[in-house]
């Protein structure tokens, strides 16, 4: 009998013996296969990611800025430990203990994708893991791919410290908005830095790695809200935060730039303009786009804002009364749906998706504005940015007294104008008289300023408006010559032996070129000899 009992177990034992080399062989198997053609790990220490360009102005002050990810690098060190622990608690918060992966997150997955019989399937990849992901593999949910980054994950542990895994991941992140990377997203969507977070605004940006389309701060607030209290507490079991700052924290209500919350960080920026773009295209020319865009290159240029801004009010003020001289009016050539303009529920919005020139200030902003309603003596507006007053905002019929025909012959139910506000001071100072409408002139001109004792070009206007036109008339418009030739041609004479009383005999003359021959003619075709 008690042999027979001996056997039995030592059976269970060989087949659990057996079982468990099969399994390791297996697993080794599988590992050795996947593992021979991985991408190299080793490029990841010399993590170099795309930045922001930056231009500044003569006196250091950030004019525009150029990006195709919006990223600003922070090397770990730099980064708070408030936002590095929101992360970790929100993505993994055995980090400092794993060697790359969570064997216990991945069981976890396992049995609840089992459980919910494929219906809540959650991610168990672990910091790392994710960080393979973003740099050297694929983002779908295959198993083969999950395979390869638990590899990778266990190879770069041996490579990279901790804080360096931290580094690149909190920088190369995507959190919605173009952002990429921690300190991109806290000037988005706070307009603070790094170390002006708050641990409830810490734990709003480590709510958005799962998926940042699914937590819009505007369109999906309430289950943003519900995942960054989420995250807090898990920062509060984990020890980063006092059971009294997580109650402090978890009652403060979800504030951002998207909410009209904060200043956006762009309203200090000056709209792009002729200067910058120039300078955009001759680094674009000299270094490549790639380097421009990607490289984060600090631009120190020659321009002065003041001079800037006097620059191109004085292009845009005598072209403006140019064009009011001729008397017509063009607009903007763009128009909502008449049914929309007289919607007062509908026109605002319609009207913000009208592509047109939102940068002039020339006596005062001009708004983009929609005609809602034509009369004999006066025509009703809605005008962008303003409320919903009890007198809608008109324009009488004096205003137009520059152009030929009334409302009717000039003005359509949808159209969308210019107007700026008349006030008695100059610049849109003073008190308010009534609106005017205003057009872009359809003659255009450019305006560059340069120090003479150095060569450099302190501002430069290339047009009316660089939202309306981006051609740059002072740097890309080709002109004749004109006049301005016949120096040269003297002076090449006088070098070849001509004297100012040498007779120069107007006859037909046959040149040789590698065109081939040029019979050059005057004007009226007759040749009038010495």
């Amino acid at each position: 009998m008690l042999r027979a009992i001996l056997s039995f177990f030592g059976t269970i034992f060989t087949l659990l013996t057996m079982g468990v080399m099969l399994i390791a062989v297996s697993l080794g198997a599988v590992f050795y296969i996947y593992g021979k053609d991985l991408p190299s790990h080793e490029s990841l220490a010399n993590y170099t990611p795309p930045t922001i360009s930056r231009i500044f102005s003569t006196e250091g002050r950030i004019i525009d800025e150029f990006s195709r990810e919006r990223r600003l690098f922070t090397p770990a060190d730099e980064i708070p430990e408030l936002v590095k622990q929101a992360f970790i608690s929100a993505e993994d918060k055995n980090f400092y203990s794993h060697g790359g992966y969570d064997a216990g997150g991945i069981a976890a997955a396992a049995y609840e994708a089992v459980r919910s019989r494929g219906e809540n399937v959650r991610g168990a990849s672990t910091i790392t893991q994710q960080v393979m992901k973003n740099f050297l593999l694929s983002g779908d949910r295959k198993l083969e791919r999950k395979i390869k980054e638990i590899i990778l994950a266990t190879r770069i542990e041996e490579t990279l410290d901790k804080e360096k895994i931290l580094e690149l991941y909190l920088n190369e992140i995507f959190l919605g908005q173009n952002s990429y990377g921690v300190a991109a997203a806290a000037q988005t969507y706070f307009n603070k830095t790094l170390s002006q977070l708050a641990p409830h605004e810490a734990a709003f940006l480590a709510s958005l790695p799962k998926a940042p389309s699914d937590f819009h701060p505007v369109r999906r607030k309430d289950r943003l809200l519900q995942r960054r209290n989420y995250v807090l507490r898990e920062m509060r079991e984990n020890g980063f935060i006092t059971e009294a700052a997580y109650d402090a924290e978890v009652d403060e209500p979800l504030r951002s730039v998207q909410n009209g919350d904060y200043e956006p960080f762009a309203k200090a920026l000056p709209p792009r303009d002729y200067f910058t773009d120039e300078i955009r295209r001759q680094l674009s020319r000299d270094f490549g786009e790639a380097e421009f865009f990607t490289g984060g290159l600090s631009v120190r240029a020659t321009l002065d804002p003041e001079l800037q801004v006097v620059a191109a009010r004085a292009l845009q003020g005598k072209l403006e009364e140019y064009d009011r001289g001729i008397g017509r009016w063009r607009g903007t050539g763009k128009s909502i749906p008449a049914e929309v303009a007289t919607d007062d529920a509908a026109w605002r919005e319609a009207l913000a998706n009208v592509s047109v020139a939102r940068d002039i200030d020339l006596d005062g902003p001009w708004y983009p504005a929609v005609v809602r309603k034509i009369e004999d003596q006066q025509m009703t507006l809605g005008i962008e940015g303003t409320i919903n007053d009890a007198e809608p905002p008109v324009v009488p019929r004096k205003d137009i007294s520059w152009l030929r025909g009334d409302f009717a012959a000039n003005f359509e139910v949808g159209d969308v104008v210019h107007v700026r506000r008349m006030t008695e001071g100059s610049n849109g100072e003073g008190a308010f008289i009534r609106w005017t409408l205003r057009q872009v002139p359809e003659v255009q001109g450019g305006f560059m300023a340069m120090d003479v004792n150095t060569g450099r070009v302190i501002s430069m206007q290339g047009g009316f408006s660089y939202q309306n036109s981006v051609f740059n008339r002072a740097t890309q418009a080709k002109r004749q010559p004109g006049s301005s030739f016949k120096p040269f041609v003297y002076a090449a004479a006088l070098d070849s032996g001509y004297t100012p009383a040498t007779i120069i005999v107007d006859a037909p003359i046959e040149i040789n070129t590698p065109q081939g021959l040029w019979r050059p003619r005057n004007s009226s075709n007759k040749f009038y000899g010495p």
